[in-house]
């Protein structure tokens, strides 16, 4: 993990398209935005750990019922 110490208005790169820039920080808290185009997805860790889960649940093979005979 790369460690770096930002000020307000300063901001890093990540690769050519990417960039994420400090807008505030306050209360302990900080305010970023995130530059990328939009065929790149940007998600909170939590919202895309849900996505996540979600793919695996539709991916997972369903179990077939068994068959009646007449």
């Amino acid at each position: 993990m790369l460690v770096l110490t930002r000020t307000v208005g300063e901001a890093i790169s990540i690769g050519d398209e990417i960039w994420v820039k400090i807008l505030e920080v306050r209360n302990g808290q900080v305010r970023f935005g995130v530059q990328a185009p939009k065929h790149i997805e940007i998600h909170r860790a939590e919202v895309y750990r849900r996505i996540l889960a979600q793919l695996a649940r539709q991916a997972a093979p369903q179990p077939q019922g068994e068959a009646v005979s007449p």
